[in-house]
C-alpha cells in the first residue's frame, strides 16, 4: 500500500501518465462531464472532499504550466478565487466564458468531480514537463 500522496489509484496513475500540455478538470458537484471523458468521482456527499482540498493535493504531483477558470468565478465566487491564487501563480491563468470553459474540459484526459457546493468552483489544469 503506498503510505503517502494521492491514495486514489485513478487520480495517482492519471498523474504520472501526463505529457506536456495534457489538461485534467476538477470540478465541483454540479459540472457536467461531456461523453467520452473519464469522470473520477470523489463525492461522498455535499462539501466533501472540498475543492481545493483535492486541488492543493493533486498540485502536490503535478507540475502546471497553465490553469483555466470561469471568469463567472471573480464575481460570484471571490473567496475561491482567492484560495486559487494562493495556490497557483496568477501568471497562470486564463479566464474564458462557463460555456467555453465547459466546452473546453471535454478536451481534458480526465474530470475528478469533487463535492463542492460552491458556483463556478472548477479548474482546467495544463500540465508541464519536469525539466
Amino acid at each position: 500500500m503506498k503510505k503517502n500522496g494521492i491514495l486514489n489509484s485513478e487520480i495517482s496513475k492519471l498523474l504520472s501518465d501526463l505529457g506536456h500540455t495534457d489538461q485534467i478538470t476538477i470540478g465541483d458537484a454540479g459540472l457536467p462531464v461531456p461523453d467520452g471523458v473519464m469522470k473520477i468521482d470523489l463525492a461522498l456527499k455535499l462539501g466533501t472532499p472540498s475543492f481545493i482540498e483535492v486541488l492543493e493535493e493533486v498540485l502536490k504531483d503535478m507540475v502546471v504550466e497553465k490553469v483555466i477558470l470561469a471568469e463567472e468565478i471573480k464575481v460570484d465566487n471571490e473567496s475561491q478565487l482567492d484560495a486559487i491564487h494562493q495556490l497557483v501563480d496568477a501568471n497562470e491563468v486564463a479566464f474564458v466564458s462557463h460555456e467555453a470553459f465547459k466546452k473546453q474540459s471535454g478536451q481534458s484526459k480526465a474530470i475528478i468531480r469533487t463535492g463542492e457546493a460552491t458556483p463556478f468552483s472548477n479548474i482546467i489544469l495544463q500540465s508541464n514537463v519536469i525539466f
